[in-house]
């Protein structure tokens, strides 16, 4: 039997499982206590307003476009109405600017496409999202780390990084309202550096933004594009790449993502698109947009008034059960508290000993940094954490702890 793996080109051997979504095969098991993937609840989802947006276009005149061929770029009316919400958070554009994506890993995906050749540089937090380092993996970058809060090296030193690897830096790619995973909103000041730096390097800056939305406290920030768009004069003279998500808001499984950018990088995401799928689902394109359009900001609410009240209980259970020399985030809204252990303590090897002595699952840290490090840390979602969950699986997991640490 031949083994076609001979055949592969080299950019396979970067390609890795998700860890998380390994994980996620735990959910199966209903006796596992699961703060591992970072998955929105389905109980939230609005399934009445889904039923009627599928009813009344497929019932309708606008069937045969449900279900025909759509343009690469997105359907007109979803991009239209996308360009107005990016327009009241201060990033004016109109629907030009926007491009509709397969879920926002999709636009990750299409992104390292087009920026990386082998051995350029992407320039990530440390930690950083497992999605985005699965994405740009596959063109075969490099990483350097991006420090916004400070300690990053000199463009000088970047550039010199860079060369010696035989490329360029391209972006610098990040989450900056409550990163998955760490939790963290970077300032205003830090999301200026940003932007200095970029313009120093000559580099894009790839702004994720999908967890914007899910601010439960706190002051909002502006998103680096709003902050791109003022300096430059607008989003086509920018740098910044902003990638936004309807997954956490309305619903995943409809796979509906999107990307503000420049016209002439969307202009190359449209021939990106044509080589890969043609078009995103026409159907799904037009019941998102007619559930956004009636409910888009009601569901905001709703999302977050039911995460908030899970991510105070969370917590509070942390506090009261954590051993010492344990830290964590105090996340100001999105999914993940994230938590710093001792370094005698490994994540991943406490994952192993926690899904079968306390049956509590969560994410090692290690999977989300570039270089593997990290082996102290891991990642813990709270949008599924139930009473239960938090009663039951918090006193669990500070228990295995605290024998870890004493071991």
């Amino acid at each position: 039997m031949m083994d076609m793996t001979d055949l592969f080109a080299t950019r396979a051997g970067r390609m890795k499982a998700s860890e998380i979504r390994e994980l996620l095969k735990l959910l199966d098991q209903p006796d596992i206590i699961s703060f591992a993937g970072g998955i929105p609840d389905p109980a939230l989802f609005p399934h009445e307003a889904f039923r009627t947006a599928y009813a009344e276009i497929l019932g309708g005149s606008s069937a045969n476009a449900a279900l025909q061929y759509q343009v690469s770029e997105g359907y007109l009316p979803l991009r239209r109405w996308i360009a107005g919400e990016m327009g009241r958070i201060g990033i004016p554009c109109d629907e030009g600017n926007v491009f509709i994506t397969s879920g926002s890993q999709q636009g990750l995906d299409y992104l390292g496409k087009l920026f990386l050749s082998p051995g350029d540089t992407a320039l990530v937090t440390w930690p950083t999202y497992l999605g985005a380092l699965q994405a740009f993996s596959a063109y075969e970058p490099r990483y350097d780390r991006l420090s916004p809060a400070g300690g990053n090296m000199t463009p000088d030193a970047y550039r010199e990084a860079a060369a010696k690897a035989g490329g360029a830096a391209k972006f610098a790619y990040l989450v900056p309202d409550f990163a998955n995973p760490s939790g963290e909103t970077l300032t205003l000041a830090q999301r200026e550096a940003v932007l200095d730096l970029a313009e120093e390097l000559g580099i894009a800056v790839i702004e994720d933004a999908a967890y914007a939305a899910l601010r439960y406290s706190g002051e909002p920030v502006p998103p680096i594009a709003a902050l791109d768009a003022l300096r430059s004069g607008g989003v086509d003279a920018g740098r910044t790449v902003y990638c936004g998500s309807f997954s956490k808001i309305l619903a995943p499984g409809l796979r509906m993502g999107w990307i503000v950018a420049p016209r002439r990088l969307i202009e190359k995401l449209v021939l990106t698109k044509q080589a890969a799928d043609l078009h995103s689902p026409s159907i799904n394109q037009m019941v998102v947009h007619h559930v956004a359009e009636r409910c888009y900001a009601q569901q905001i609410e709703r999302t977050r008034e039911a995460y908030s009240a899970r991510r105070d209980a969370l917590l509070a259970a942390l506090e009261r059960h954590m051993p010492e020399g344990v830290s964590w985030s105090r996340p100001e809204g999105g999914m993940f508290v994230w938590m710093t252990l001792p370094e005698s303590v490994d994540a991943v090897a406490l994952l192993a000993r926690s899904v079968a002595e306390a049956r509590v699952a969560f994410v090692p840290g290690n999977a989300f940094h570039a270089d593997g490090s990290g082996a102290n840390t891991l990642r813990l979602s709270f949008t599924l954490a139930d009473e239960r969950a938090v009663t039951q699986g918090i006193p669990r997991l500070a228990d295995l702890i605290r024998r870890a640490i004493a071991a």
